[in-house]
């Protein structure tokens, strides 16, 4: 059986400390793993994505099981950071460290060994096959078990944890199970919510990795299971339960049961406690606007107070984090509808599409991005523009109702300018085109 490799390292492309922006994926797919592979060890990543961000009990189980190590410096990423520090506290040796060339490391770190790697404009590795036989020499040099954590470096008689036998044959029996369950919520995800119901009712949640109880939170919001959402955020373990991303989705699901008034106090009180965010306050500006929406045909005054709640809501959501154009696109949509067309909106405008584009530089496109594009074009009355970025999102939905959503808000437009006499049929058309059922073929 091969030893594992623990890689600590960032998800999908992010900037370094210089600003830069490093395609992490392409390192690790074209150096990392293949030089893990060469010096005859099985990888396993650190999937931050899939937990929350949350340092975890599976977190720590790898970090001091796993024979040996890889962390990836070059954003000086403050969960790569704790890992490594943890694992330097655990482990005297068979942990390697690697960085961009460019990068400016952080003092503490700065003189131990590593390998630096270079990158193209990119951000994507060259010189790749030198990298790689660097990296696994290095691999293969950790087996002499030569300290390199500058904790026992420096402190000698630093007692060392001896892990016994039994402990690592459960270890690996608990990373087997963990990439199966993966496996498992990925295919009941796509046979729908009875299948993952089911998966649910096998589980035992309070022993169930956080990773795989977030895989299927997601996978219930997936199929559209909102109910599920809510009852099974209830049965997760308290620090689940309570991280900010779990309460988000509660929030998420309340409002799409039309449970408005307890999605409201879901996320004003992670408003309260965290401050703004642009997802927090992406999901409450969706909770008045739907509000808005509701009310539209029965008391004008009331709908008119939710939509200026919603609007400032999103500006909030903007402007906690200008990088995130879904609460800037919505609150310059909506300030649409105004009877007077809101006067931020001409200066916001400008910057959402900047965030936009900013964002396509720093990862591969995905619908949300492509939806936002769509949605400028048609307020800047940009015809030609909105037909090809309307076929962009198309071939980007992931889920049945991410183009209803944009055709919601397309449909805004649409009534708003009808009222001011324009003539907007093709708005009509593409609000009609994304509200076709579609196959998803992903």
């Amino acid at each position: 059986m091969k030893p594992y490799c623990f890689v600590l390292m960032p998800f999908g492309k992010k900037p370094d400390t210089n600003g830069r922006i490093i395609d992490f994926d392409s390192v690790y797919e074209l150096i990392i793993k293949p030089a893990i592979d060469d010096a005859s060890l099985t990888p396993i990543r650190a999937d931050e994505e899939k937990s929350g961000g949350i340092i975890h009990k599976a977190m720590f189980e790898r970090l001091m099981m796993c024979e040996y190590a890889i962390a990836d410096l070059t954003t000086a990423n403050a969960n790569v950071f704790y890992e490594l520090g943890v694992r330097h506290g655990t482990r005297p040796h068979s942990t390697s460290l690697i960085f961009s060339e460019d990068s400016r490391l952080p003092f503490d770190v700065s003189s131990l060994r590593g390998l630096p790697y270079k990158l193209d404009e990119q951000g994507k590795p060259i010189e790749i096959e030198a990298y790689k036989v660097a990296l696994t020499e290095m691999l293969t040099e950790n087996r002499n078990s030569v300290d390199d954590s500058p904790v026992y470096q420096l402190i000698h008689d630093m007692p060392r944890i001896e892990i016994d036998r039994l402990k690592t044959d459960t270890f690996r029996d608990a990373v087997e199970y963990e990439e199966e369950a993966k496996r498992l919520v990925a295919s009941c995800r796509s046979q729908g919510v009875k299948s993952l119901f089911n998966m649910e009712s096998d589980l035992q949640i309070h022993d169930t990795p956080p990773a795989i109880l977030i895989d299927l939170l997601l996978s219930y919001r997936a199929v559209e299971a909102w109910q599920c959402m809510i009852d099974f955020t209830e049965k997760l373990p308290a620090p689940l339960s309570n991280m900010i991303m779990v309460r988000e989705q509660l929030g998420f699901a309340l409002n799409r049961l039309g449970i408005h008034n307890d999605a409201e106090k879901v996320l004003t009180e992670l408003i309260s406690q965290y401050g703004p965010s642009s997802e927090t306050n992406g999901i409450l500006g969706r909770v008045y606007k739907d509000l808005w929406a509701k009310h539209s045909q029965s008391s004008k005054i009331v709908s008119d107070g939710y939509l200026r709640k919603a609007i400032n809501t999103y500006v909030q959501g903007f402007e906690a984090d200008w990088r995130d154009a879904y609460p800037g696109i919505n609150a310059i949509t909506l300030m649409e509808m105004m009877e007077t067309v809101d006067p931020r909106q001409a200066g916001l405008l400008p910057i959402v599409k900047f965030a936009v584009e900013q964002r396509l530089k720093s990862k591969q496109p995905d619908y949300w991005d492509y939806a936002t594009l769509l949605e400028l074009a048609v307020l800047g009355r940009e015809r030609d523009s909105a037909q090809i970025l309307l076929g962009d999102c198309l071939a980007e939905v992931r889920e049945s109702w991410e183009p209803k959503t944009t055709a919601k808000n397309i449909s805004f437009i649409y009534q708003a300018r009808i009222k001011r006499g324009e003539d907007v049929e093709w708005v009509k058309e593409i609000e009609n085109e994304l509200l076709v059922e579609r196959k998803n073929d992903s």
